[in-house]
């Protein structure tokens, strides 16, 4: 009965373990992720690699500590998070907003980014024009009646929200479809589901530089105004440690050396 009751208490632990990766490895940085976000994280055979992977590996150098990445649905990361259970941190070109500031704490910001739409080249219905900066670009009101897929959770996903509950797009008959990934959003451009897909700049150019059928342009408001946002890294609150562990990295980088990065994940290096 002793030996039986030793093996459940280990069977116990193991189970322990393997369910709360924090507790059970005080050594090593649990950082949740959605590895369909090239060039912030993607997939390179079995790993999981990026700019975000590259930064916080800095971290865990800083930290003396090993970091591990798990991919997840993007909605998941924040609340999870803010829990502070099975994960330290989330990395994932995570934008900063109010309601996610009320859940988690997060470092300073390191990449702007605009949002992107991408549809198919022979597409004549969406219409382009110039910005006052000279870009080509897309206006939300171009976009009226069309289905318009999303990555679940994301800015992206907010803003056309928005505009269909109550914005240009309203009384349009707009359709907003979320899907897992923008890869998979992008497909069903391919299978005539969705007309276009509205998504963070760099995953949109990375997506179109693999595909040429599809091409993307940034998305305004009017000439002048884009759909700004920036990216930061989440961390538990009160975690303070790992958080100014994170910002120092970030310092260190600096704007260049985030591009350099980019540039590094999306093939463009000199």
């Amino acid at each position: 009965m002793k030996k039986l009751l030793v093996l459940f208490v280990a069977a116990l632990m193991l189970f322990t373990c393997t369910f709360a990766f924090v507790g059970c490895g005080e050594n090593t940085l649990i950082v949740y992720t959605n590895a369909f976000f090239a060039p912030f994280e993607y997939y390179q055979g079995r790993k999981i690699v990026g700019v975000d992977v590259d930064v916080m590996k800095l971290v865990g150098e800083k930290l003396d500590k090993k970091v591990k990445f798990v991919n997840v649905d993007f909605q998941a990361i924040v609340p999870a998070v803010s829990e502070g259970v099975l994960c330290d941190a989330g990395a994932a070109g995570i934008t900063i907003t109010t309601s996610r500031q009320e859940q988690v704490d997060f470092s300073t910001p390191y990449y702007k980014s605009v949002q992107y739409v991408i549809y198919k080249a022979t597409n004549n219905q969406v219409a382009t024009t110039t910005a006052t900066n000279g870009k080509t670009v897309v206006l939300w009101e171009s976009l009226a009646g069309m289905k318009i897929g999303v990555q679940t959770d994301t800015t992206g996903h907010l803003y056309v929200g928005d505009e269909i509950d109550g914005g240009v797009l309203a009384q349009t008959n707009a359709e907003c479809t979320p899907f897992s990934d923008a890869q998979l959003a992008v497909d069903a451009i391919g299978a005539n589901q969705m007309d276009v897909v509205v998504v963070d700049e760099l995953p949109a150019q990375w997506i179109c530089n693999k595909n040429t059928q599809y091409v993307c342009a940034p998305l305004y408001y009017d000439a002048d105004t884009a759909t700004e946002e920036e990216y930061a890294i989440c961390v538990t609150k009160g975690n303070q440690a790992l958080l100014d562990a994170i910002n120092e990295v970030l310092a260190e980088l600096g704007k260049d050396g985030i591009d350099q990065l980019v540039k590094k994940h999306m093939g463009l290096e000199d």
